[in-house]
């Protein structure tokens, strides 16, 4: 008995190898045509991709920078004259006009400056004018010889003398006046004040700021321009030609703010490259607010060099390969050539291609981590600002890829399951 079982072990997996070695040959033998030679196996097929036809237009060429809104005008308020502060006449961040009083200063002491200054010169005008009665009759006098010149000399020289103090204390009378103007110090400028730096009851010198304005109606965005910036700008700046640079806050999609360059520095900077350049907006909703991040996209300007014939790719097909920029495309036998490319600025959410493609070629635009160069694809013909992110009706067959790999698997294992059954049951019988 333990001979016999001893047996059934060693034959029946004798008897599987066998059939499965009859099987393997019986579909090699079906592989031959009439003429016995063996059909080729299809050619396996690529990883699924995306692919997109690079385009061609006409477009307005722009750069992107980073700036910083500035305010036109702005003045820190400083008082002239020293005394203790008694009013404040603001709320910080409101809207002041120019010669609005913003802060007062006690006024008693230099009224009384005022008065002081007034008399004395209303006192050395009233001796000024004496001394010129009594030059007149002098006149007389000499003319009759009643006096001597030495005389009429002194008296003449007398009323020059106190004229010149007339004229001194009536200019100290104006300084005072001055000073007690300076009292009530006011707004320079039209524009948006801040808070109260120092409040009512402090004594303050001309050193001390009270508070600062700056104005709103129109503001600069300030930032730093490349050398190819520069280059395609500057002189048409230089000559007066408008040269369309708009902005957008963080908060904003776009650029919405349109203005003017007016400002582009006279050199660059040899340790960055770059140049100082500023422009105009108008601001008359109050959005834009000095000191705020802004996105800058500067225009190519005016006229026939506003418009450019350019190569677009979406963002998405340019890998990069340390320092070089580079695209898949994808040729007449559905094989993928690594491309290099150099880049230019953006313009409606497509990237601009200044070497490397030609209009009509084909991309991959999706599934670039799939393709290696020189490999077939499978290509799926999308537009080229396709974005693989957003909700379609159909599935896509870009994202299954563990499902297609699962069923291709799931064959050959349901294929070697159903050999061993059949090898397994000629076993047993």
């Amino acid at each position: 008995m333990k001979t016999i079982k001893q047996l059934n072990t060693v034959v029946r997996p004798l008897a599987f190898a066998m059939a499965l070695a009859g099987l393997a040959a019986f579909g090699l033998s079906g592989c031959d045509d009439a003429t016995g030679k063996t059909a080729e196996a299809p050619a396996p097929a690529g990883p699924p991709i995306s692919a997109a036809t690079v385009v061609e237009k006409s477009i307005t060429e722009t750069q992107e920078f980073s700036g910083r809104l500035e305010a036109i005008e702005r003045v820190e308020i400083r008082s002239r004259v020293g005394g203790f502060i008694t009013a404040v006449n603001f709320k910080p961040g409101s809207e002041v006009k120019k010669g609005d009083v913003l802060f007062v200063i006690d006024t008693r002491p230099f009224q009384a400056e005022a008065n002081r200054a007034e008399a004395a010169a209303v006192s050395a005008r009233a001796k000024a004018d004496l001394a010129k009665l009594e030059l007149v009759r002098a006149e007389k006098l000499l003319a009759d010889k009643a006096i001597a010149q030495r005389e009429y000399d002194e008296k003449a020289s007398g009323l020059k003398e106190l004229d010149a103090n007339a004229r001194a204390a009536q200019a100290q009378y104006e300084s005072a006046k001055l000073n007690l103007g300076y009292s009530q110090v006011t707004s320079p400028i039209n524009g948006r004040v801040s808070k109260a730096e120092i409040t009512v009851g402090n004594l303050i010198d001309g050193a001390a700021v009270l508070t600062s304005v700056v104005s709103t109606d129109r503001i600069y965005a300030s930032f730093e321009g490349d050398e190819e910036t520069y280059l395609r700008v500057a002189s048409q700046s230089h000559k007066g030609q408008p040269v369309v640079v708009k902005v957008g806050l963080a908060n904003e999609a776009g650029f919405p703010h349109e203005g003017k360059l007016e400002f582009v520095d006279n050199q660059l900077d040899p340790k960055t490259g770059s140049v100082r350049m500023r422009a105009t907006f108008a601001n008359a909703d109050n959005i834009l607010v000095p000191g705020l991040f802004a996105r800058v996209q500067v225009g190519a300007g005016a006229g026939d060099k506003a418009q450019t014939q350019a190569i677009l790719i979406n963002d998405r097909a340019v890998g990069t390969d340390q320092n070089r920029k580079f695209v898949f495309v994808v040729g007449a036998d559905g094989k993928a050539e690594y491309r290099p490319v150099k880049l230019g600025a953006t313009s409606d959410g497509l990237r601009m291609v200044r070497e490397g493609l030609k209009s009509g070629e084909k991309i991959v635009v999706n599934g670039l981590q799939r393709v290696r160069p020189g490999s077939p694809v499978t290509a799926q013909m999308v537009a080229m600002d396709f974005d693989p992110a957003a909700p379609v009706a159909a599935a896509d067959p870009l994202k299954p890829d563990t499902k297609v790999d699962a069923k291709a698997d799931a064959k050959p294992a349901a294929k070697d399951a159903k050999v061993a059954a059949k090898a397994e049951s000629t076993t047993k019988e």
